[in-house]
């Protein structure tokens, strides 16, 4: 069967403009397709590792072709179970607030985490990278309080989409649906914003 998986890099629960966008997707999503399977994966929840000396070591050492060793044996397992975790996904599902003008802390992590040679990317020296998980396809959800596109800078700058989807890109996912919900929730109404993006979920899980 095939299956999605929902990253979520918000912690702030029933609170989260992202996770009800996810909601809204993920119901549509098996109401249109019961025959796909859904897994979350709440950064938040304690079983993303921390990627510190041990697996910045062992990954260095794969790279020069060598086998890790000790604590950096048992880093790199880590590592190599949230890849897996990720990999048997056939799509994918992102929410991911916007956090002083980027992403969650949490999501670099694990960014940081699973892109490793022979998992995400392949390296050749004379072409350089290639993402190998081609053939998945992602929808992210990106929200942000203050921030939208055309308000003035004062309001802040978007490092937040461009940086993800890059990753995407780079990691070979290049089958990508952007759901926005930007509204200025200091001055405006947030109303008919939400509608649209909720709107807009719908149709996402649609034409998965």
């Amino acid at each position: 069967m095939p299956s999605l998986l929902h990253v979520s890099a918000s912690p702030r629960g029933a609170e989260s403009e992202s996770l009800a966008i996810a909601a809204t997707f993920l119901d549509a999503l098996l109401e249109l397709r019961p025959d796909i399977t859904t897994a979350t994966f709440d950064l938040w929840d304690g079983t993303l590792p921390a990627f510190g000396a041990s697996a910045a070591a062992a990954k260095m050492a794969v790279f020069a072709g060598q086998q890790p060793a000790g604590a950096q044996a048992a880093a790199w397992q880590a590592v190599e179970r949230t890849f897996r975790r990720v990999a048997a996904a056939d799509y994918y599902l992102f929410s991911v607030p916007m956090w002083n003008h980027g992403i969650p802390y949490i999501l670099k992590q694990f960014i940081d985490v699973i892109s490793q040679p022979g998992m995400v990317f392949g390296f050749d020296p004379d072409h350089g990278y290639s993402g190998l998980l081609s053939g998945k396809r992602a929808v992210v959800i990106y929200t942000s309080a203050v921030y939208g596109q055309g308000r003035p800078a004062s309001f802040g700058s978007d490092f937040q989409a461009p940086y993800f989807n890059d990753w995407l890109a780079w990691a070979g996912v290049t089958d990508i649906c952007e759901i926005h919900f930007r509204p200025n929730l200091v001055t405006a109404d947030a109303g008919p914003a939400r509608q649209a993006a909720h709107q807009a979920a719908r149709e996402a899980a649609a034409k998965i």
